[in-house]
This record gives C-alpha cells, structure tokens and sequence, in this order.
C-alpha cells in the first residue's frame, strides 16, 4: 500500500470552500480505487494548516490514478474550482507506507 500525504495552507477566510473541494476529492478518490483517509481542519493552533491522506493499493496503481485523473472531468472540475475560489495557498505531497500491525519488542530489546 501507498498512502499520499498532502499538508495544505488555506486561506483561513475561505475553510468553507475548501470543506467543498475536500468534500469532492473524497468522492473521487474513492470512485477511481482509492481508500480516502479524510481531510483534517484546523480546530487550535494555527488556522491556514490542513491535512489529507490516501491510499492506493500500490504505487502503480496510484500512477494509474494519476494518469486518469489528468482526463478525468471531475477532477478537472476539482482542481478549477479550488482555483477560482483560491481557497489553497500552496500544498505539499509526500508518500508514505503504513505499518498497521503492532507486536511486542521481543529479541529486539
């Protein structure tokens, strides 16, 4: 498994519009394979800092993703109002693999 992780800054007076465009790519991600994980707002602390995360079973399936999402009319839709509503200042991408189960120490201590 992939996991995408993005870090944004928003634009504190426009969280509303970016609740919308997070709200889609929940919806999109999910359509085209892809295990959505969430967005999380800001609540305390600083007020332009926002994170989203998801999966794809591999990295070639993400790079699928990646490839139809570049044609993809929703996406497209996605990506245009985010620009309109300039509610993202700047994002960053990292990727990153889980580890989901827990074991005890062991040898290891």
């Amino acid at each position: 498994m992939i996991t995408c992780s993005l870090t944004y800054q928003i634009d504190p007076y426009k969280v509303a519009e970016f609740e919308i465009y997070a709200r889609a790519w929940i919806h999109i991600i999910t359509r085209m394979g892809g295990t959505h994980h969430g967005y999380w707002f800001p609540h305390e602390g600083a007020n332009d800092t926002a994170y989203c995360h998801f999966s794809f079973p591999s990295l070639a399936d993400y790079e699928d993703y990646r490839n139809r999402m570049a044609v993809d009319e929703e996406c497209n839709a996605a990506y245009a109002y985010a620009e309109r509503t300039r509610c993202i200042i700047r994002y960053d991408r990292s990727f990153t693999r889980p580890v989901l189960d827990g074991q005890p120490l062991g040898d290891h201590a």
